[in-house]
């Protein structure tokens, strides 16, 4: 595949003529990365098993980890879903469209490529204006995961989407930078009680204010069963660098001293400030140090509380071993 074109369009008003050129690829089976409020997807028709396919070709993520559907507004979503508990039905209310993705049981239409052959599908309604006009113009609910080689660390810009998949989709839509900059809380509603299945822009308190308690993680499953939800992995949203964390300043200038002292380039990164703005300053801060030559990246965590459960959460995934 030639290089791929990128395709401005602003974010507070999209070029229609240069969506609908985007969504007729879409239409047609090919592969379009675009910003969301929260990173870059890349996206195709969730109703076509081989575009599905192209995703996972494209980024090379294991099968049997799904893939988040989007859809333009909750009207769409008896296309993807079999049920609509109460719970999906008042998270949506509450936090649709936005950072949000509710798994339920699946719609038969659904190819089992988008689920990671699992019984249950991820489903949410992006906030971002050029994401939402995309949707509209294509007229399908659009599977699209992050618009990165899997397990690299996600992209917040068009540059981030073109250095790790240059080549492998048809096009990029170029909204600027992503304001949230993380991925989106992703809880399953599918069972007798809710679950935080990925933390995310929305906390836990925000969403108990809504359904009640929240119970965290994952129920267990077997060995080589499809994922409940992406975002599940061990090891995740990594940069190219190996990255340590470390709980408090003075441990992260401990191992920073003894990679010094080895002779290797190190990078420091303290996570502070309100939790929102460095969700959002995160990966391009990840992607800059990943890009400067740096031997180890050590970042300083900020506190264990549910406000910085996301950070936390990819910085610790990022940090694991293969």
């Amino acid at each position: 595949m030639p290089p791929t074109p990128i395709w401005p369009v602003d974010p507070s008003a999209p070029d229609p003529t240069v969506v609908r050129r985007a969504a007729d690829l879409i239409r047609a089976g090919r592969l379009v990365a675009f910003p969301t409020e929260t990173v870059y997807g890349l996206g195709a028709n969730a109703l076509d098993p081989a575009a599905v396919a192209g995703i996972y070709a494209a980024k090379g993520r294991p099968a049997t980890n799904p893939v988040i559907v989007h859809v333009a507004d909750p009207v769409a979503v008896p296309a993807v879903a079999a049920t609509w508990p109460d719970a999906a039905r008042q998270l949506a209310e509450r936090f649709w469209p936005g950072p949000l993705t509710l798994v339920v049981p699946k719609a038969e239409a659904v190819p089992d490529g988008v689920t990671g052959g699992g019984p249950t599908v991820a489903v949410r309604c992006p906030a971002h204006p050029v994401a939402r006009a995309l949707l509209v113009a294509a007229g399908v609910p659009i599977a699209a995961p992050s618009a990165n080689r899997s397990g690299e660390l996600s992209p917040t810009t068009a540059a981030h989407v073109l250095r790790s998949l240059d080549g492998k989709l048809d096009a990029i839509l170029d909204g600027g930078p992503c304001p949230g900059g993380l991925e989106s809380t992703v809880v399953d509603v599918s069972g007798p009680v809710v679950r935080l299945l990925r933390p995310g822009l929305i906390t836990v308190v925000q969403l108990e204010a809504v359904v009640g308690p929240v119970e965290l993680g994952p129920p267990p499953a077997a060995p080589g069963a499809a994922l409940p939800a992406p975002g599940m992995l061990a090891r995740h949203y990594a940069p190219r660098t190996a990255l340590e964390c470390a709980e408090t300043a003075e441990e992260a200038g401990f191992l920073a001293g003894l990679y010094e002292t080895a002779g290797l380039k190190v990078a420091r990164l303290i996570v502070t400030g309100a939790p929102v703005v460095a969700a959002a300053r995160l990966y391009a801060d990840l992607h800059a140090l990943d890009e400067a030559g740096y031997d180890r990246i050590i970042v300083t965590l900020p506190p264990a509380t549910d406000e910085w459960r996301a950070v936390r959460d990819r910085l610790t995934r990022a940090a694991a071993e293969e």
